[in-house]
């Protein structure tokens, strides 16, 4: 093996900055494992790279790569891994680092689990960012318990249909909003109310004991519909005012009695795992939007930015 194809881009701006490129496969060191790349997905966090709005954490440097998740086989193990044969069928995230959307993948064994066996993997991709995203913020973060009211903005999206599911697996009572569009959807996945987020604005809101925020703009006002008590898990920010909006969120997280929960997505072995047990127990069901080749990873780009997705834009790889 010498290149491999790759997605790629060579300066920030829109969608058609992407390009499927070639760069050489990945050398391993001892204790990491070689994976050949089968499916990804799109997600926001890469909009937001290739835009140029995470440069502080990107840096400059070009070619940049995209891509966050992957579903594939091991190709070779390294020297000091043991418990891992080339072959195995398996899922993971690079999590801190851009860069799965390509033919293969160098990553440490904590970053990937066995693959869930009865989905393909353009649906196990589809559960990747949004499972362990919900498993933690829900579960880890905000603790989530039977009987609370748990309102998810996005709830159609990548993130926010996996955790309307989520919420209700930990006994919530979801409130999903959604575009007009997506409300049977995510009546379908289990929200016990669905409301289009076009029409029904905070002051038409209750209050809540959890609110899963993954549209990243108006933390303060959606803030104060939480219980005295409550949590919001921020997974997303204004990336145009990256600066305030994090020092909004890392404020919260420590004044007042309701507290904002937020983390950077560095998913270990273990919580891979407890997806792959949802996953295969067909408590999750996952959801496909459109499926592309890694060529066309710009319009699934584009296709995000437009809004209106259902779910996940995956892309075949091999």
């Amino acid at each position: 093996m010498s290149d491999m194809r790759a997605a790629l881009f060579d300066s920030f701006g829109p969608p058609d900055v992407l390009y499927e490129g070639k760069i050489p496969v990945p050398v391993i060191e001892p204790r990491e494992v070689l994976v050949r790349v089968r499916t990804v997905s799109v997600n926001g966090g890469e909009l937001a790279a290739r835009a140029g709005k995470l440069r502080l954490v990107t840096g400059r440097r070009f070619p940049q790569r995209s891509g966050l998740d992957f579903v594939g086989e091991v190709a070779e193990v390294g020297s000091s891994v043991t418990g891992i044969r080339e072959g195995h069928q398996v899922w993971g995230l690079l999590g801190r680092t851009f860069g799965s959307a390509a033919e293969y993948v160098a990553v440490r064994p904590r970053q990937i689990a066995p693959a869930p066996a009865g989905l393909t993997p353009d649906q196990s991709v589809s559960l990747l960012v949004g499972g362990a995203t919900a498993i933690t913020g829900l579960r880890d973060k905000a603790r989530v318990r039977t009987g609370e009211r748990l309102l998810v903005r996005g709830a159609s999206g990548g993130v926010g249909s996996v955790a309307v599911q989520i919420g209700k697996l930990l006994g919530a009572r979801v409130t999903a909003l959604a575009g007009a569009k997506s409300l049977d959807f995510v009546r379908e996945l289990g929200a016990d109310e669905a409301l289009d987020y076009r029409t029904t604005g905070p002051s038409d809101l209750g209050a809540y004991d959890v609110i899963m925020d993954t549209v990243g703009t108006e933390h303060p006002v959606y803030r104060r519909l939480l219980v005295p008590g409550g949590r919001m898990v921020a997974i997303s920010f204004d990336y145009d005012r990256i600066a305030a909006s994090l020092g909004y969120v890392a404020g919260s997280a420590v004044h007042g009695s309701r507290r904002v929960r937020f983390f950077s997505g560095n998913p270990t072995t273990s919580l891979l795992a407890d997806l792959t047990r949802y996953a295969e127990a067909g408590s999750l069901r996952p959801v496909v939007d459109t499926v592309r080749p890694l060529a066309e990873i710009a319009e699934a780009h584009r296709a995000l930015e437009a809004g209106g997705v259902q779910g996940k834009h995956v892309i075949q790889v091999a």
